[in-house]
């Protein structure tokens, strides 16, 4: 059983499995819709036609407020308490997700997704930050690696779930996320608030300087590597495309392919972290993803695709838990909810920007798609480059035991 921060609990399995599961609700918030996004389209486009531009903001508007929103949430969790604002997330999640599902307008629906997005912000940071309130430092490493593990999982299942549940009806995945209702009891009775004030008075004092190092590079480093991967997510269906292959079932079974290893990556961690250290862990997790690019750029065919793919999201697999370890490490507990809020927005933000940063990129190129394998490798130089200066940092520290999180 591990130790809880306050001297008079201690969190275990139990309160494992309701974090896990609350921050598990974050990845049904866009894969369990998209599958649907053909059959709004087709119902909406007939009555409005131009309503189909707003049909793509039901999956991206909740990635854009959750960039948004989860410094606030963070800064709400430090004022107001991490387990009442869990409460209030998984209430907002379930009202907010399931209002599309009664809603006729489309410009209703995409307001009730952005405060649905909200709603996300919330929980995850709460949940991220549950992890470092409640478990000592090695146990930490070991629960937020559970965390990214099964979020991965999870988003296999409910993309499958959420397409069988709108064979009928596209509104009916909707009320799928009603869901969090369900861990509302174990929330309020086997979660509790930790003892902040308890932990700050026993913690070591950390310079100022040191904890904005830490957040600035945790910080950059996620942003940057989730541009990168989504590089890979939104482009591969264009690259397959191009290479003559257009059948939905193979750029599935790409996109499958790619959760699976990002899957393997989030298992392996915790060796590579123990045997060489959280720097270079960076370093080489941002050395696999540039491969995957310039596999990418100059792959001949589907099967060398697949090959990218394996490669990007074997060290996507390391990325969430080795960028977000530090703060979980280091922060000091009155600054934890809002520096994961922080980190959870630079995450997102990543998201949002990846197809921008391309689209500049290949401009000069000729743009989309005729600049696109120029801007994928322009882009794995960058993220080489960025592998190589986390390579540096390592080299510049001795190695580090894996109770320090250092990086």
């Amino acid at each position: 059983m591990s130790h809880v921060t306050s001297i008079t609990r201690s969190a275990g399995s139990k309160q494992g499995l309701i974090i896990q599961f609350a921050s598990s609700l974050t990845i049904m918030g866009s894969v369990m819709i998209a599958p649907m996004l053909p059959k709004i389209t087709a119902e909406f486009a007939a009555t409005d036609p131009g309503s189909v531009d707003l049909i793509p903001l039901i999956v991206a508007a909740p990635a854009l407020a959750i960039a948004l929103f989860a410094p606030i949430a963070g800064v709400l969790a430090d004022v107001l308490g991490r387990k009442r604002m869990l409460l209030i997330g998984c209430l907002l999640y379930a009202l907010f997700g399931a209002l599309p599902a009664v809603i006729g307008d489309i410009k209703l629906i995409v307001l009730s997704r952005l405060l649905f997005g909200c709603a996300e912000a919330i929980i995850m940071t709460c949940c991220t930050t549950l992890i470092a309130d409640y478990w000592a430092p090695a146990d930490r490493m070991r629960y937020i690696n559970r965390q990214v593990i099964t979020i991965g999982v999870v988003g296999a299942l409910f993309f499958v779930i959420g397409g069988i549940a709108g064979e009928g009806s596209w509104r009916t995945p909707f009320f799928l996320y009603l869901a969090p209702l369900l861990i509302i009891p174990a929330v309020i009775a086997w979660l509790w608030e930790p003892d902040r004030r308890g932990e700050e008075a026993s913690a070591p004092k950390r310079p100022q300087q040191k904890i904005a190092s830490t957040i600035a590079g945790s910080y950059f480093l996620i942003f940057a590597g989730m541009v990168t991967c989504f590089v890979v997510t939104v482009q591969t269906p264009t690259v397959l495309v191009g290479l003559g292959v257009t059948s939905t079932s193979l750029i599935g079974a790409a996109a499958g392919l790619a959760i699976l290893s990002t899957l393997l990556g989030s298992i392996a961690w915790p060796f590579f972290r123990d045997r060489i250290g959280v720097a270079r862990v960076n370093a080489c997790l941002l050395w696999f993803m540039a491969c995957g690019l310039f596999v990418l750029s100059l792959a001949p065919s589907y099967p060398v695709v697949l090959v990218a793919m394996v490669l990007q999201g074997f060290g996507a697999g390391f990325l969430v838990s080795n960028a977000s370890l530090p703060l979980l490490m280091k922060l000091p507990a009155g600054l934890r909810a809002r520096g994961i809020g922080g980190f959870t927005s630079c995450l997102y933000l990543g998201q949002f920007a990846s197809p921008l940063i391309v689209a500049a990129i290949a401009a000069p190129f000729g743009g989309i798609p005729a600049g696109l394998a120029a801007a994928i490798v322009i882009w794995g130089v960058v993220t080489a480059l960025m592998a190589l200066a986390w390579l540096f940092v390592g080299a510049s520290k001795s190695r580090e035991p894996a109770q320090t999180g250092n990086g």
